[in-house]
């Protein structure tokens, strides 16, 4: 829970709003109290879906479906007013985590337990069926898990059985890996009550191996493996593997109903249903877990009392009263005022994908006094010709810093101790002597490959992590530096973004490479990722131009003349890229073409002109200006200015370790090799992406959600988005 924003209504529909739950794509989720005194979790729609008339509809038509919904594994909806001028949905508050916590914090569940979930979870999705219900998004994170059973939540997108879908006609519904391969097609027609059965399947198979059956990674990939491969249940266990493999059969009139598979999974004539002799009937889940049942539970009883905290003034407001902003506000603090205050001077605290900023106290008598303090490094080019990453990353940690010790309930503080390697190798070197021997839990940073491979060896040595931000080199690792961490997305995988574009947006059956040999080893991993996936499980084709040629005409005039429907460009130089979009412009092609990040420069605009216009740009950086008003408001509080690329990414960076170091068994295990090692056992979800590190992804996160997608438009480029909600984008640039 987090306190309330000063931007948060005080009550909604006769409810007292306490605290934020969190936020997502839809809206925010409150706790709050209602005039009896019960606690619901209270969901507000967001503005931009309240002022769209079919999103209304939607809205209304499914309220009223799922109010007459009745059952003992259902989170009932209480009250709700679909026609506020803010629309908003209350359902009765379950404290306990999701079945995805669970999962991934302690591992599978024993037979026992999956077949008490799956035969409760089934008799929840028959009362959603039998009242013309189809859920459409039944997954782990739908599944909170209390004493006594699971319940089954959030029917944000269940429609009734045959009704006409509001949503784009090929828009895929669902949480990619939960899904059936005919939401995967997006064949809304054929949506229907087997759909729940299929994705209750994936969740089965999930709790009893901890792994998803058609894998992770890409959600193009995972949505492909769904729809062409047979399932992996190879780690779950024999007894369960049968009845959840008919849940995942492709045809849909081949799958169990939600009645027959709660039937199978409770009956005592079979071996699965009997009661293990160990097992009791209050527990049904293994001890470790019903533990962090219980701790939820407990903490529930502890409602906040309403808070909400004023935003700080930004550089240049006048306060009407009180006194006057801190001047060192629009300075970057100095290494002592951040070990003595934390950074206090403003925060951000992060909900899901929100912030909300706080206005600190100063000293040492705020949230946290009197614990123990430990040290993060920040290491980057302060002062060289990175300095503009390398200054807007430490701001950015030093806010997420300070967030942390102006929590309540904290075990330990956190400062940060920065030191400028100026992007060399040398100071890189002095930086790694300088942080092992203050025996820091975590460094961030290096901010360039070179000073990364100079000072890898020294914290490899120490056990400490380093947390790369921006920087991915696959030199880096081969599988050696166990202590190294890269937040950003893996360059390797650039075509990624480009692939769900071309799949989900814009589907194409033939993609044409410009292959820029000037780029080298950059652009012949993107012409071989794309080469061996094209989009839309379509064919690619490949037109080289010289390095040595500044003439691109004759690989536009290929690529056209070979029935080229998108157009991707390999290079990383703005000026070549330049001269590609001209040849392209002039030979009258108007399809999508798109290219990576290190064309995305001011020079690539000026010199293409008006040729630039709409094409698209894969990246591993999200834009600052998205993720969260409240965490722009703190930034520029702070700093006079708004916050830059990498920011958010810093911010995220500092969470994770945090995240990493609450999660080990008290202070006294806060060492640099704990954390390290904690680091690849997580999932994080920050300002500008969800963080999770598993045993197959290296040093570097599942590429699900740290890709983007901006745009060129006018004399800027526009963000779109996340790439794994392509279906998301902008839909109107149809001709670019």
């Amino acid at each position: 829970m987090r306190p309330l924003t000063a931007d948060d209504p005080e009550d909604l529909g006769g409810h007292r709003l306490l605290a934020r739950l969190g936020a997502g794509g839809m809206g925010v989720v409150y706790l709050a109290r209602g005039a009896g005194g019960t606690l619901v979790a209270l969901k507000v729609i967001r503005a931009e879906h309240a002022a769209d008339p079919a999103f209304r509809t939607r809205f209304r038509r499914e309220v009223t479906a799922v109010r007459e919904l009745t059952g003992r594994w259902l989170v009932p909806v209480v009250a709700a007013d679909p026609e506020a001028r803010t629309p908003w949905l209350a359902t009765e508050f379950v404290p306990g985590p999701a079945l995805a916590e669970a999962v991934d914090g302690h591992g599978a569940l024993p037979v026992g337990a999956v077949r008490t979930l799956g035969s409760r979870l089934a008799e929840a999705l028959t009362a959603v069926h039998a009242a013309g219900l189809v859920h459409r998004d039944v997954k782990p994170g739908n599944v909170l898990l209390g004493l006594d059973g699971p319940r089954l939540i959030d029917f944000g997108i269940a429609h009734a059985a045959g009704a006409t879908a509001l949503t784009a006609p090929d828009a895929v519904v669902g949480t990619p890996g939960f899904l059936a391969p005919e939401q995967a097609r997006a064949r809304t027609e054929d949506v229907g009550p087997p759909s729940d059965v299929f994705s209750l399947g994936c969740v089965l198979a999930y709790a009893a191996s901890a792994r998803r059956p058609f894998g992770s990674g890409h959600a193009a990939g995972v949505l492909f493996r769904t729809v062409h491969e047979e399932p992996d249940l190879t780690d779950v266990p024999a007894a369960l593997r049968t009845l959840i493999g008919s849940c995942l059969a492709k045809d849909p009139a081949r799958r169990p109903t939600a009645a027959r598979l709660g039937a199978a999974l409770g009956d005592p004539r079979t071996a699965l249903a009997r009661r293990l002799p160990e097992e009791r009937d209050e527990d049904w889940l293994p001890p470790a877990v019903l533990r962090l049942v219980a701790e939820r539970s407990a903490r529930a009883l502890d409602v906040p009392a309403p808070r909400r905290y004023p935003r700080r003034p930004a550089a240049g407001d006048t306060p009407a009263d009180g006194p006057s902003p801190d001047p060192a506000a629009g300075r970057p603090a100095t290494r002592r005022r951040v070990l003595l205050t934390g950074g206090a001077a403003a925060c951000v605290v992060a909900s899901g994908g929100a912030a909300a900023l706080l206005a600190a106290g100063r000293g040492d008598s705020g949230p946290g006094s009197g614990l123990p303090v430990h040290t993060l490094g920040f290491q980057a080019d302060l002062t060289g010709a990175q300095q503009a990453d390398g200054l807007t990353q430490e701001r950015g940690a030093r806010l997420a810093v300070a967030h942390h010790n102006a929590r309540t309930g904290i075990t330990f503080r956190l400062a940060l101790d920065t030191f400028d390697d100026r992007g060399e190798a040398a100071r890189a070197q002095q930086a790694a002597r300088h942080f092992t021997q203050a025996a820091a839990v975590a460094v961030l940073g290096p901010g360039t490959s070179a000073t990364a491979a100079a000072a890898a060896a020294r914290y490899q040595a120490a056990r400490t992590a380093m947390v790369l931000i921006s920087v991915d080199d696959a030199g880096l690792d081969g599988g050696r530096l166990r202590n190294l961490c890269v937040t950003r997305g893996a360059e390797q995988l650039l075509a990624l973004p480009l692939i769900s574009y071309l799949t989900a947006v814009r589907p194409v059956d033939h993609t044409c490479v410009v292959d820029d040999r000037a780029a080298g080893r950059a652009g012949a991993d993107l012409t071989g990722f794309l080469t061996q996936s094209p989009p839309h499980e379509g064919r690619t084709s490949v037109h080289p131009v010289e390095a040595g040629s500044d003439d691109f005409a004759p690989a536009v005039r290929a690529a056209l003349s070979a029935g080229g429907q998108a157009v991707v460009y390999s290079g990383t130089s703005p000026e070549r890229a330049a001269r590609c979009a001209r040849a392209l412009a002039d030979a009258g092609f108007t399809g999508p073409r798109l290219g990576t990040w290190h064309i995305m420069r001011p020079s690539f605009l000026r010199q293409a002109g008006r040729a630039a216009q709409d094409w698209l740009f894969g990246t591993p950086f999200t834009d600052p200006g998205s993720v969260s008003r409240a965490f722009r408001s703190a930034y520029r509080a702070a700093y006079g200015t708004a916050p830059g690329r990498w920011a958010p990414e810093a911010y995220d960076a500092v969470g994770l370790v945090a995240r990493a170091m609450e999660s080990l068994d008290g202070t006294a295990a806060v060492t640099p090799g704990a954390v390290s090692q904690r680091l690849r056992d997580i999932t994080y979800q920050g300002l500008a992406k969800t963080l999770r590190f598993t045993s197959g992804s290296g040093p570097t996160p599942e590429p699900d959600t740290v890709y983007f997608l901006y745009q060129a438009k006018g004399d800027a480029f526009r963000f779109l988005g996340r790439s794994d909600r392509t279906d998301r984008t902008d839909r109107t640039d149809r001709t670019g």
